[in-house]
């Protein structure tokens, strides 16, 4: 029999099942508050130190700047080079905004917009290109990385193959409606982190952390598991300050790290892993300060240098813009 109480009880949980933002479908998630204390966890730690760091001279100091075309993009957050659309620029908005990665150039223009309908955008925070379990495709992943509280069990990756623009008008509209979804955890506890690199030799995931006056570096090994969550494994503590962004060269060896004031620059010998390269002396790369809040890096996919990108929301009268720093 229906009565008052009833009928309360199921408007409140068709409330709640069915309430969303418009234009994101949102992957329930489980309680996101961490519920055992994080574990001790070592971090090797690299023996240079940071201050007296030497500045690589591989790239132009002055970079090409260009105004995004789009005006409404104010919280991006990442920036990746397109493998097989030459020129096109991969960028995103933050958290709050829609499930949305943008295409781009290094002139700024529209290029067209991909909605990923099975997840929504809780905070995502970088994003990458790199090889994945189809050999011979490349795939855009997306970091659902940002926990300004720490308070997250689980982030995610999410890896869709790159969608062709061959032959296609621009700009495009286009629904990615299949794609993996990569659960994982950190060793010792929930923690903000907004870099995410993709090693492009091993299919290795890196995640960086954003933390005061350091940055964990975490990586989850290929094949990374989409069927449940995975533990990552600690790499290394930089002393890099609230690391943004990041991302490793196509080739497999560069790797670029940076923060709202800088950008490191690692140089691999032959033969060495990421893994091992970061524990390596980078060096200072070339950075305008030009970013109100620098929060995007990446490498052309040509090896000719490398872009940065920055939110705007709350810098009222700067410009969302693509900065290129051309290799001499």
């Amino acid at each position: 029999m229906f009565n008052i109480k009833n009928g309360l009880l199921c408007f409140f949980i068709l409330t709640v099942f069915s309430c969303n933002k418009s234009g994101n479908t949102v992957i329930p998630k489980k309680d996101t508050t961490a519920t055992t204390p994080p574990a001790q966890v070592n971090f090797p730690k690299p023996g240079y130190d940071p201050v007296g760091l030497d500045s690589t001279k591989l790239f132009n100091p002055v970079p090409v700047v260009h105004d995004l075309a789009r005006t409404d993009l104010v919280e991006i957050s990442g920036v990746a080079a397109s493998r097989i659309n030459p020129g096109i620029l991969y960028i995103h908005n933050d958290s709050g905004n829609p499930n949305q990665v943008y295409m781009t150039n290094g002139n700024g223009d529209n290029v067209g917009t991909l909605t990923l309908t099975p997840v929504g955008n809780r905070d995502w925070e970088d994003i990458a290109v790199g090889p994945g379990p189809v050999a011979g495709k490349n795939y855009v992943y997306v970091g659902d990385i940002g926990d300004n509280d720490s308070k997250y069990p689980s982030v995610f990756v999410y890896r869709f193959p790159e969608p062709d623009l061959t032959g296609k008008t621009l700009p495009v509209t286009m629904n990615i409606d299949s794609l993996d979804i990569i659960e994982l955890k950190y060793p010792d506890g929930p923690r903000n982190a907004e870099s995410l690199m993709v090693d492009p030799l091993t299919k290795d995931i890196y995640i960086a952390s954003k933390e005061n006056s350091f940055s964990k570096v975490y990586v989850a090994r290929y094949p990374q598991n989409t069927k449940s969550a995975t533990v990552m494994t600690p790499v290394v503590q930089l002393y890099m300050n609230k690391a943004t962004a990041g991302d490793i060269s196509p080739d497999g060896t560069e790797i670029l790290l940076r923060s709202n004031e800088l950008i490191w620059y690692w140089k691999l010998p032959a033969g060495t892993s990421i893994s091992a390269g970061l524990l390596t002396a980078p060096q200072v790369a070339p950075y305008a300060n030009n970013e109100p809040q620098g929060e995007g890096i990446c490498f052309a996919a040509d090896d000719s240098g490398y872009y940065t990108d920055t939110e705007i929301r709350d810098h009222p009268g700067h410009l969302a813009t693509i900065s290129f720093y051309k290799r001499k």
